[in-house]
């Protein structure tokens, strides 16, 4: 399975599915807080070219916003 990060904020509702979408399914995903960490969000500027979360990192993969059907596509999940 490839590694999974979850780069969000503490009151993002789109975070919170995202979080939740991974707990369910049983993913194992790293989460990165960008509220707390400025080196975080200069890291989803560059990786997706905006400061919009959730953004989902799947191996080399980046999905921008909660797109349950990119996310279950991403990690083969029917």
């Amino acid at each position: 399975m490839p590694r999974v990060k979850l780069y969000s904020t503490p009151t993002c509702p789109m975070c919170a599915r995202a979080k939740e979408f991974f707990k369910s399914h049983k993913i194992p995903f790293t989460n990165i807080d960008v509220s707390a960490n400025q080196k975080a969000v200069h890291e989803i500027i560059k990786k997706s070219g905006q400061k919009r979360v959730p953004v989902v990192e799947i191996g080399k993969e980046i999905i921008i916003g909660y797109d349950e059907y990119a996310l279950k596509k991403a990690l083969k999940i029917k």
